[in-house]
């Protein structure tokens, strides 16, 4: 498997001097020591740990990180989707000096759709399939405008031509299930831009598409950020999505925050283990390597979770205790760029070590 073309254009603009980066300096969204704790039987587990995070208009935030690392628990935990019975959070979540964190439900239906939009990763399951999707559009629009009942209708037709669909007055008028899953995606947009929020949360937006599509949504996302200015979240797992539309990156593992800065600074410059992990496990077009770099082990479900030390470092079984932090923190190693545990000053990859004894060159770090 190969990269594609545009991102093979993105990675060489990375790696021969960076990406200009057009963000402005309005802030959206200020996360601060966010926690978010689910209940199993009579505790409570952190699934999101003292996450702190910023979103600027104009801005493509990548959160990357396995399944299981705690990203949708983030973005729901954004737009309070939580049921408050089962579930802690509390932190700051700062939108236009409001606190996100302990807002009542009455507030909320006001934001959402209104003020963030959220991109659901399983469109079949986020639609409703008794409610033609002419219907779902235009519901946010019922809520949030003043549009009369032709404008709406308009309204739909215009948000549905804007994402791409070729015929839209059938579409409005059709079921979820008689679209493709990328005609459904596309609608999943069409729901979240329709009252041009300035924050947009997309959630895997291209899992279980193909190539193709995949490609036309991460160009519908980025012409709709520029003609409405919005900041996004952009959730995935796939590093070659990330590489090619993000402006910044944060990478998550076990429900923490262990390296973040710029898409170049992390692909260029990646330093903490999981991070180098991750970008070894990409498939790489130019490597005579036939086999990709497996990471030992699994994210650990949310019981088992160590919650003390190095969390990756169950998963690095080579490396010593002594390299990792007991409290590990988030140092700054360079402006805008921040890995957690010094571990990374001395990690390497077993084979590294192996090539270094025979007298091969290895490049110390993954990205160089």
């Amino acid at each position: 498997m190969a990269f594609s073309s545009s991102l093979m254009t993105a990675m060489r603009a990375l790696l021969l001097g960076g990406m200009d980066l057009d963000t402005s300096d309005e802030l959206l969204l200020d996360i601060q020591h966010l926690h978010t704790a689910f209940r199993v039987h009579d505790h409570f587990y952190d699934a999101v740990d003292d996450i702190s995070l910023t979103l600027h208009k104009n801005e493509i935030l990548a959160l990357v990180g396995e399944s299981g690392s705690g990203k949708s628990t983030l973005a729901t935990s954004i737009i309070g989707l939580h049921n408050p019975r089962n579930t802690k959070v509390t932190g700051d979540i700062m939108y236009n000096e409001l606190n996100l964190v302990g807002l009542n439900e009455a507030l909320f239906n006001r934001i959402r759709g209104n003020d963030i939009g959220m991109i659901f990763q399983d469109p079949l399951s986020a639609l409703n399939p008794l409610m033609r999707i002419g219907e779902q559009i235009a519901e946010s629009l019922v809520y949030h405008t003043k549009l009369n009942e032709k404008e709406r209708e308009a309204r739909v037709l215009q948000l549905l031509e804007q994402v791409g669909i070729p015929d839209p007055p059938l579409t409005a008028h059709q079921y979820p299930h008689e679209l493709s899953g990328g005609m459904r995606q596309r609608v999943m947009i069409a729901i979240a831009i329709a009252c041009k929020p300035p924050i947009i949360i997309a959630d895997e937006p291209t899992t279980a598409l193909d190539v193709t599509i995949q490609a036309q949504i991460l160009d519908l996302l980025e012409d709709i950020q520029k003609e409405i200015g919005s900041g996004i979240l952009l959730i995935t797992h796939d590093l070659g999505v990330v590489a090619e539309t993000a402006d910044t990156v944060a990478v998550m593992y076990s429900g923490q925050i262990v390296e973040q800065g710029s898409v170049y600074q992390v692909f260029e410059h990646p330093l903490h283990p999981y991070t180098r992990s991750l970008l070894r496990s990409m498939p790489q077009a130019d490597s005579d390597d036939e086999e990709l770099h497996v990471i030992q082990g699994t994210v650990p479900s949310l019981v088992n979770m160590q919650r003390t030390g190095d969390r990756f470092a169950p998963r690095i079984p080579w490396m010593p205790a002594s390299s990792h932090e007991e409290h590990p923190v988030l140092h700054e190693v360079e402006p805008g760029h921040l890995v957690r545990c010094t571990c990374y000053k001395t990690f390497y990859f077993p084979d590294e070590k192996e090539a270094a004894a025979a007298g091969a060159p290895q490049n110390a770090n993954e990205g160089e």
